[in-house]
């Protein structure tokens, strides 16, 4: 039984995927921004946090639907670059970049540290707002290293250069499964399932 239909936030297909994956389940349809509204303008991402940006396009996409919504923001985090790409994870090389050139970018940025010590994580806050003016926020992280090379074609991001040397395989190896229960996005879910349940 559906309880109640919730915009998802994000034109990204794979988060798309990862968060029907979770929600359907619980009995709510998930439905992306862009299905209900093809032409709609995105929310300028001006927080300085994920999680500021998070509640921002919540409620930004929240206000313009009329149901609720939730939003993510999300990034990779290099100890090494003393937090880039950070909240600009998604725009590392430049505005309108894809993964590939970010990934470049990441790579050239971290050449001249050595591999053992290119340790990052993965940081995910979720965001959930309601018409009412009720709102949940949930955060979840997941460590690795960031290799220059690349390995696995289940991801997205930078998930193939992610190594997890727990599992031996890069976030872009493991099956959406695996992925839902260690990745920083599956946690916050998780989190979020808990207050939803």
């Amino acid at each position: 039984m559906i309880k109640d239909t919730i915009v998802l936030a994000t034109h990204n297909k794979g988060k798309i995927r990862e968060f029907k994956s979770i929600l359907l389940p619980l009995g709510y349809d998930a439905i992306a921004v862009r299905n209900l509204l093809p032409d709609i303008t995105e929310p300028d991402e001006a927080g300085t946090t994920f999680a500021e940006n998070a509640k921002l396009k919540a409620l930004y996409y929240m206000k313009i639907t009329g149901k609720p919504c939730l939003a993510d923001d999300s990034g990779i985090i290099a100890d090494a670059l003393h937090g880039r790409p950070g909240v600009y994870s998604a725009r590392y090389a430049g505005p309108n970049c894809s993964d590939d050139q970010n990934n470049e970018k990441l790579i050239k940025d971290l050449s001249a540290v050595a591999p053992t010590q290119r340790q990052a994580h993965y940081v995910c806050v979720l965001c959930l707002v309601w018409p009412d003016g009720r709102m949940l926020q949930t955060e979840g992280s997941c460590t690795g290293l960031i290799r220059d090379f690349y390995a696995g074609s289940n991801g997205f991001g930078y998930d193939p250069l992610f190594y997890i040397p727990d599992k031996g395989k890069t976030m872009a190896e493991l099956t959406m499964a695996e992925k839902n229960k260690i990745s920083h996005r599956g946690k916050a879910l998780e989190k979020l399932v808990e207050a939803l349940t």
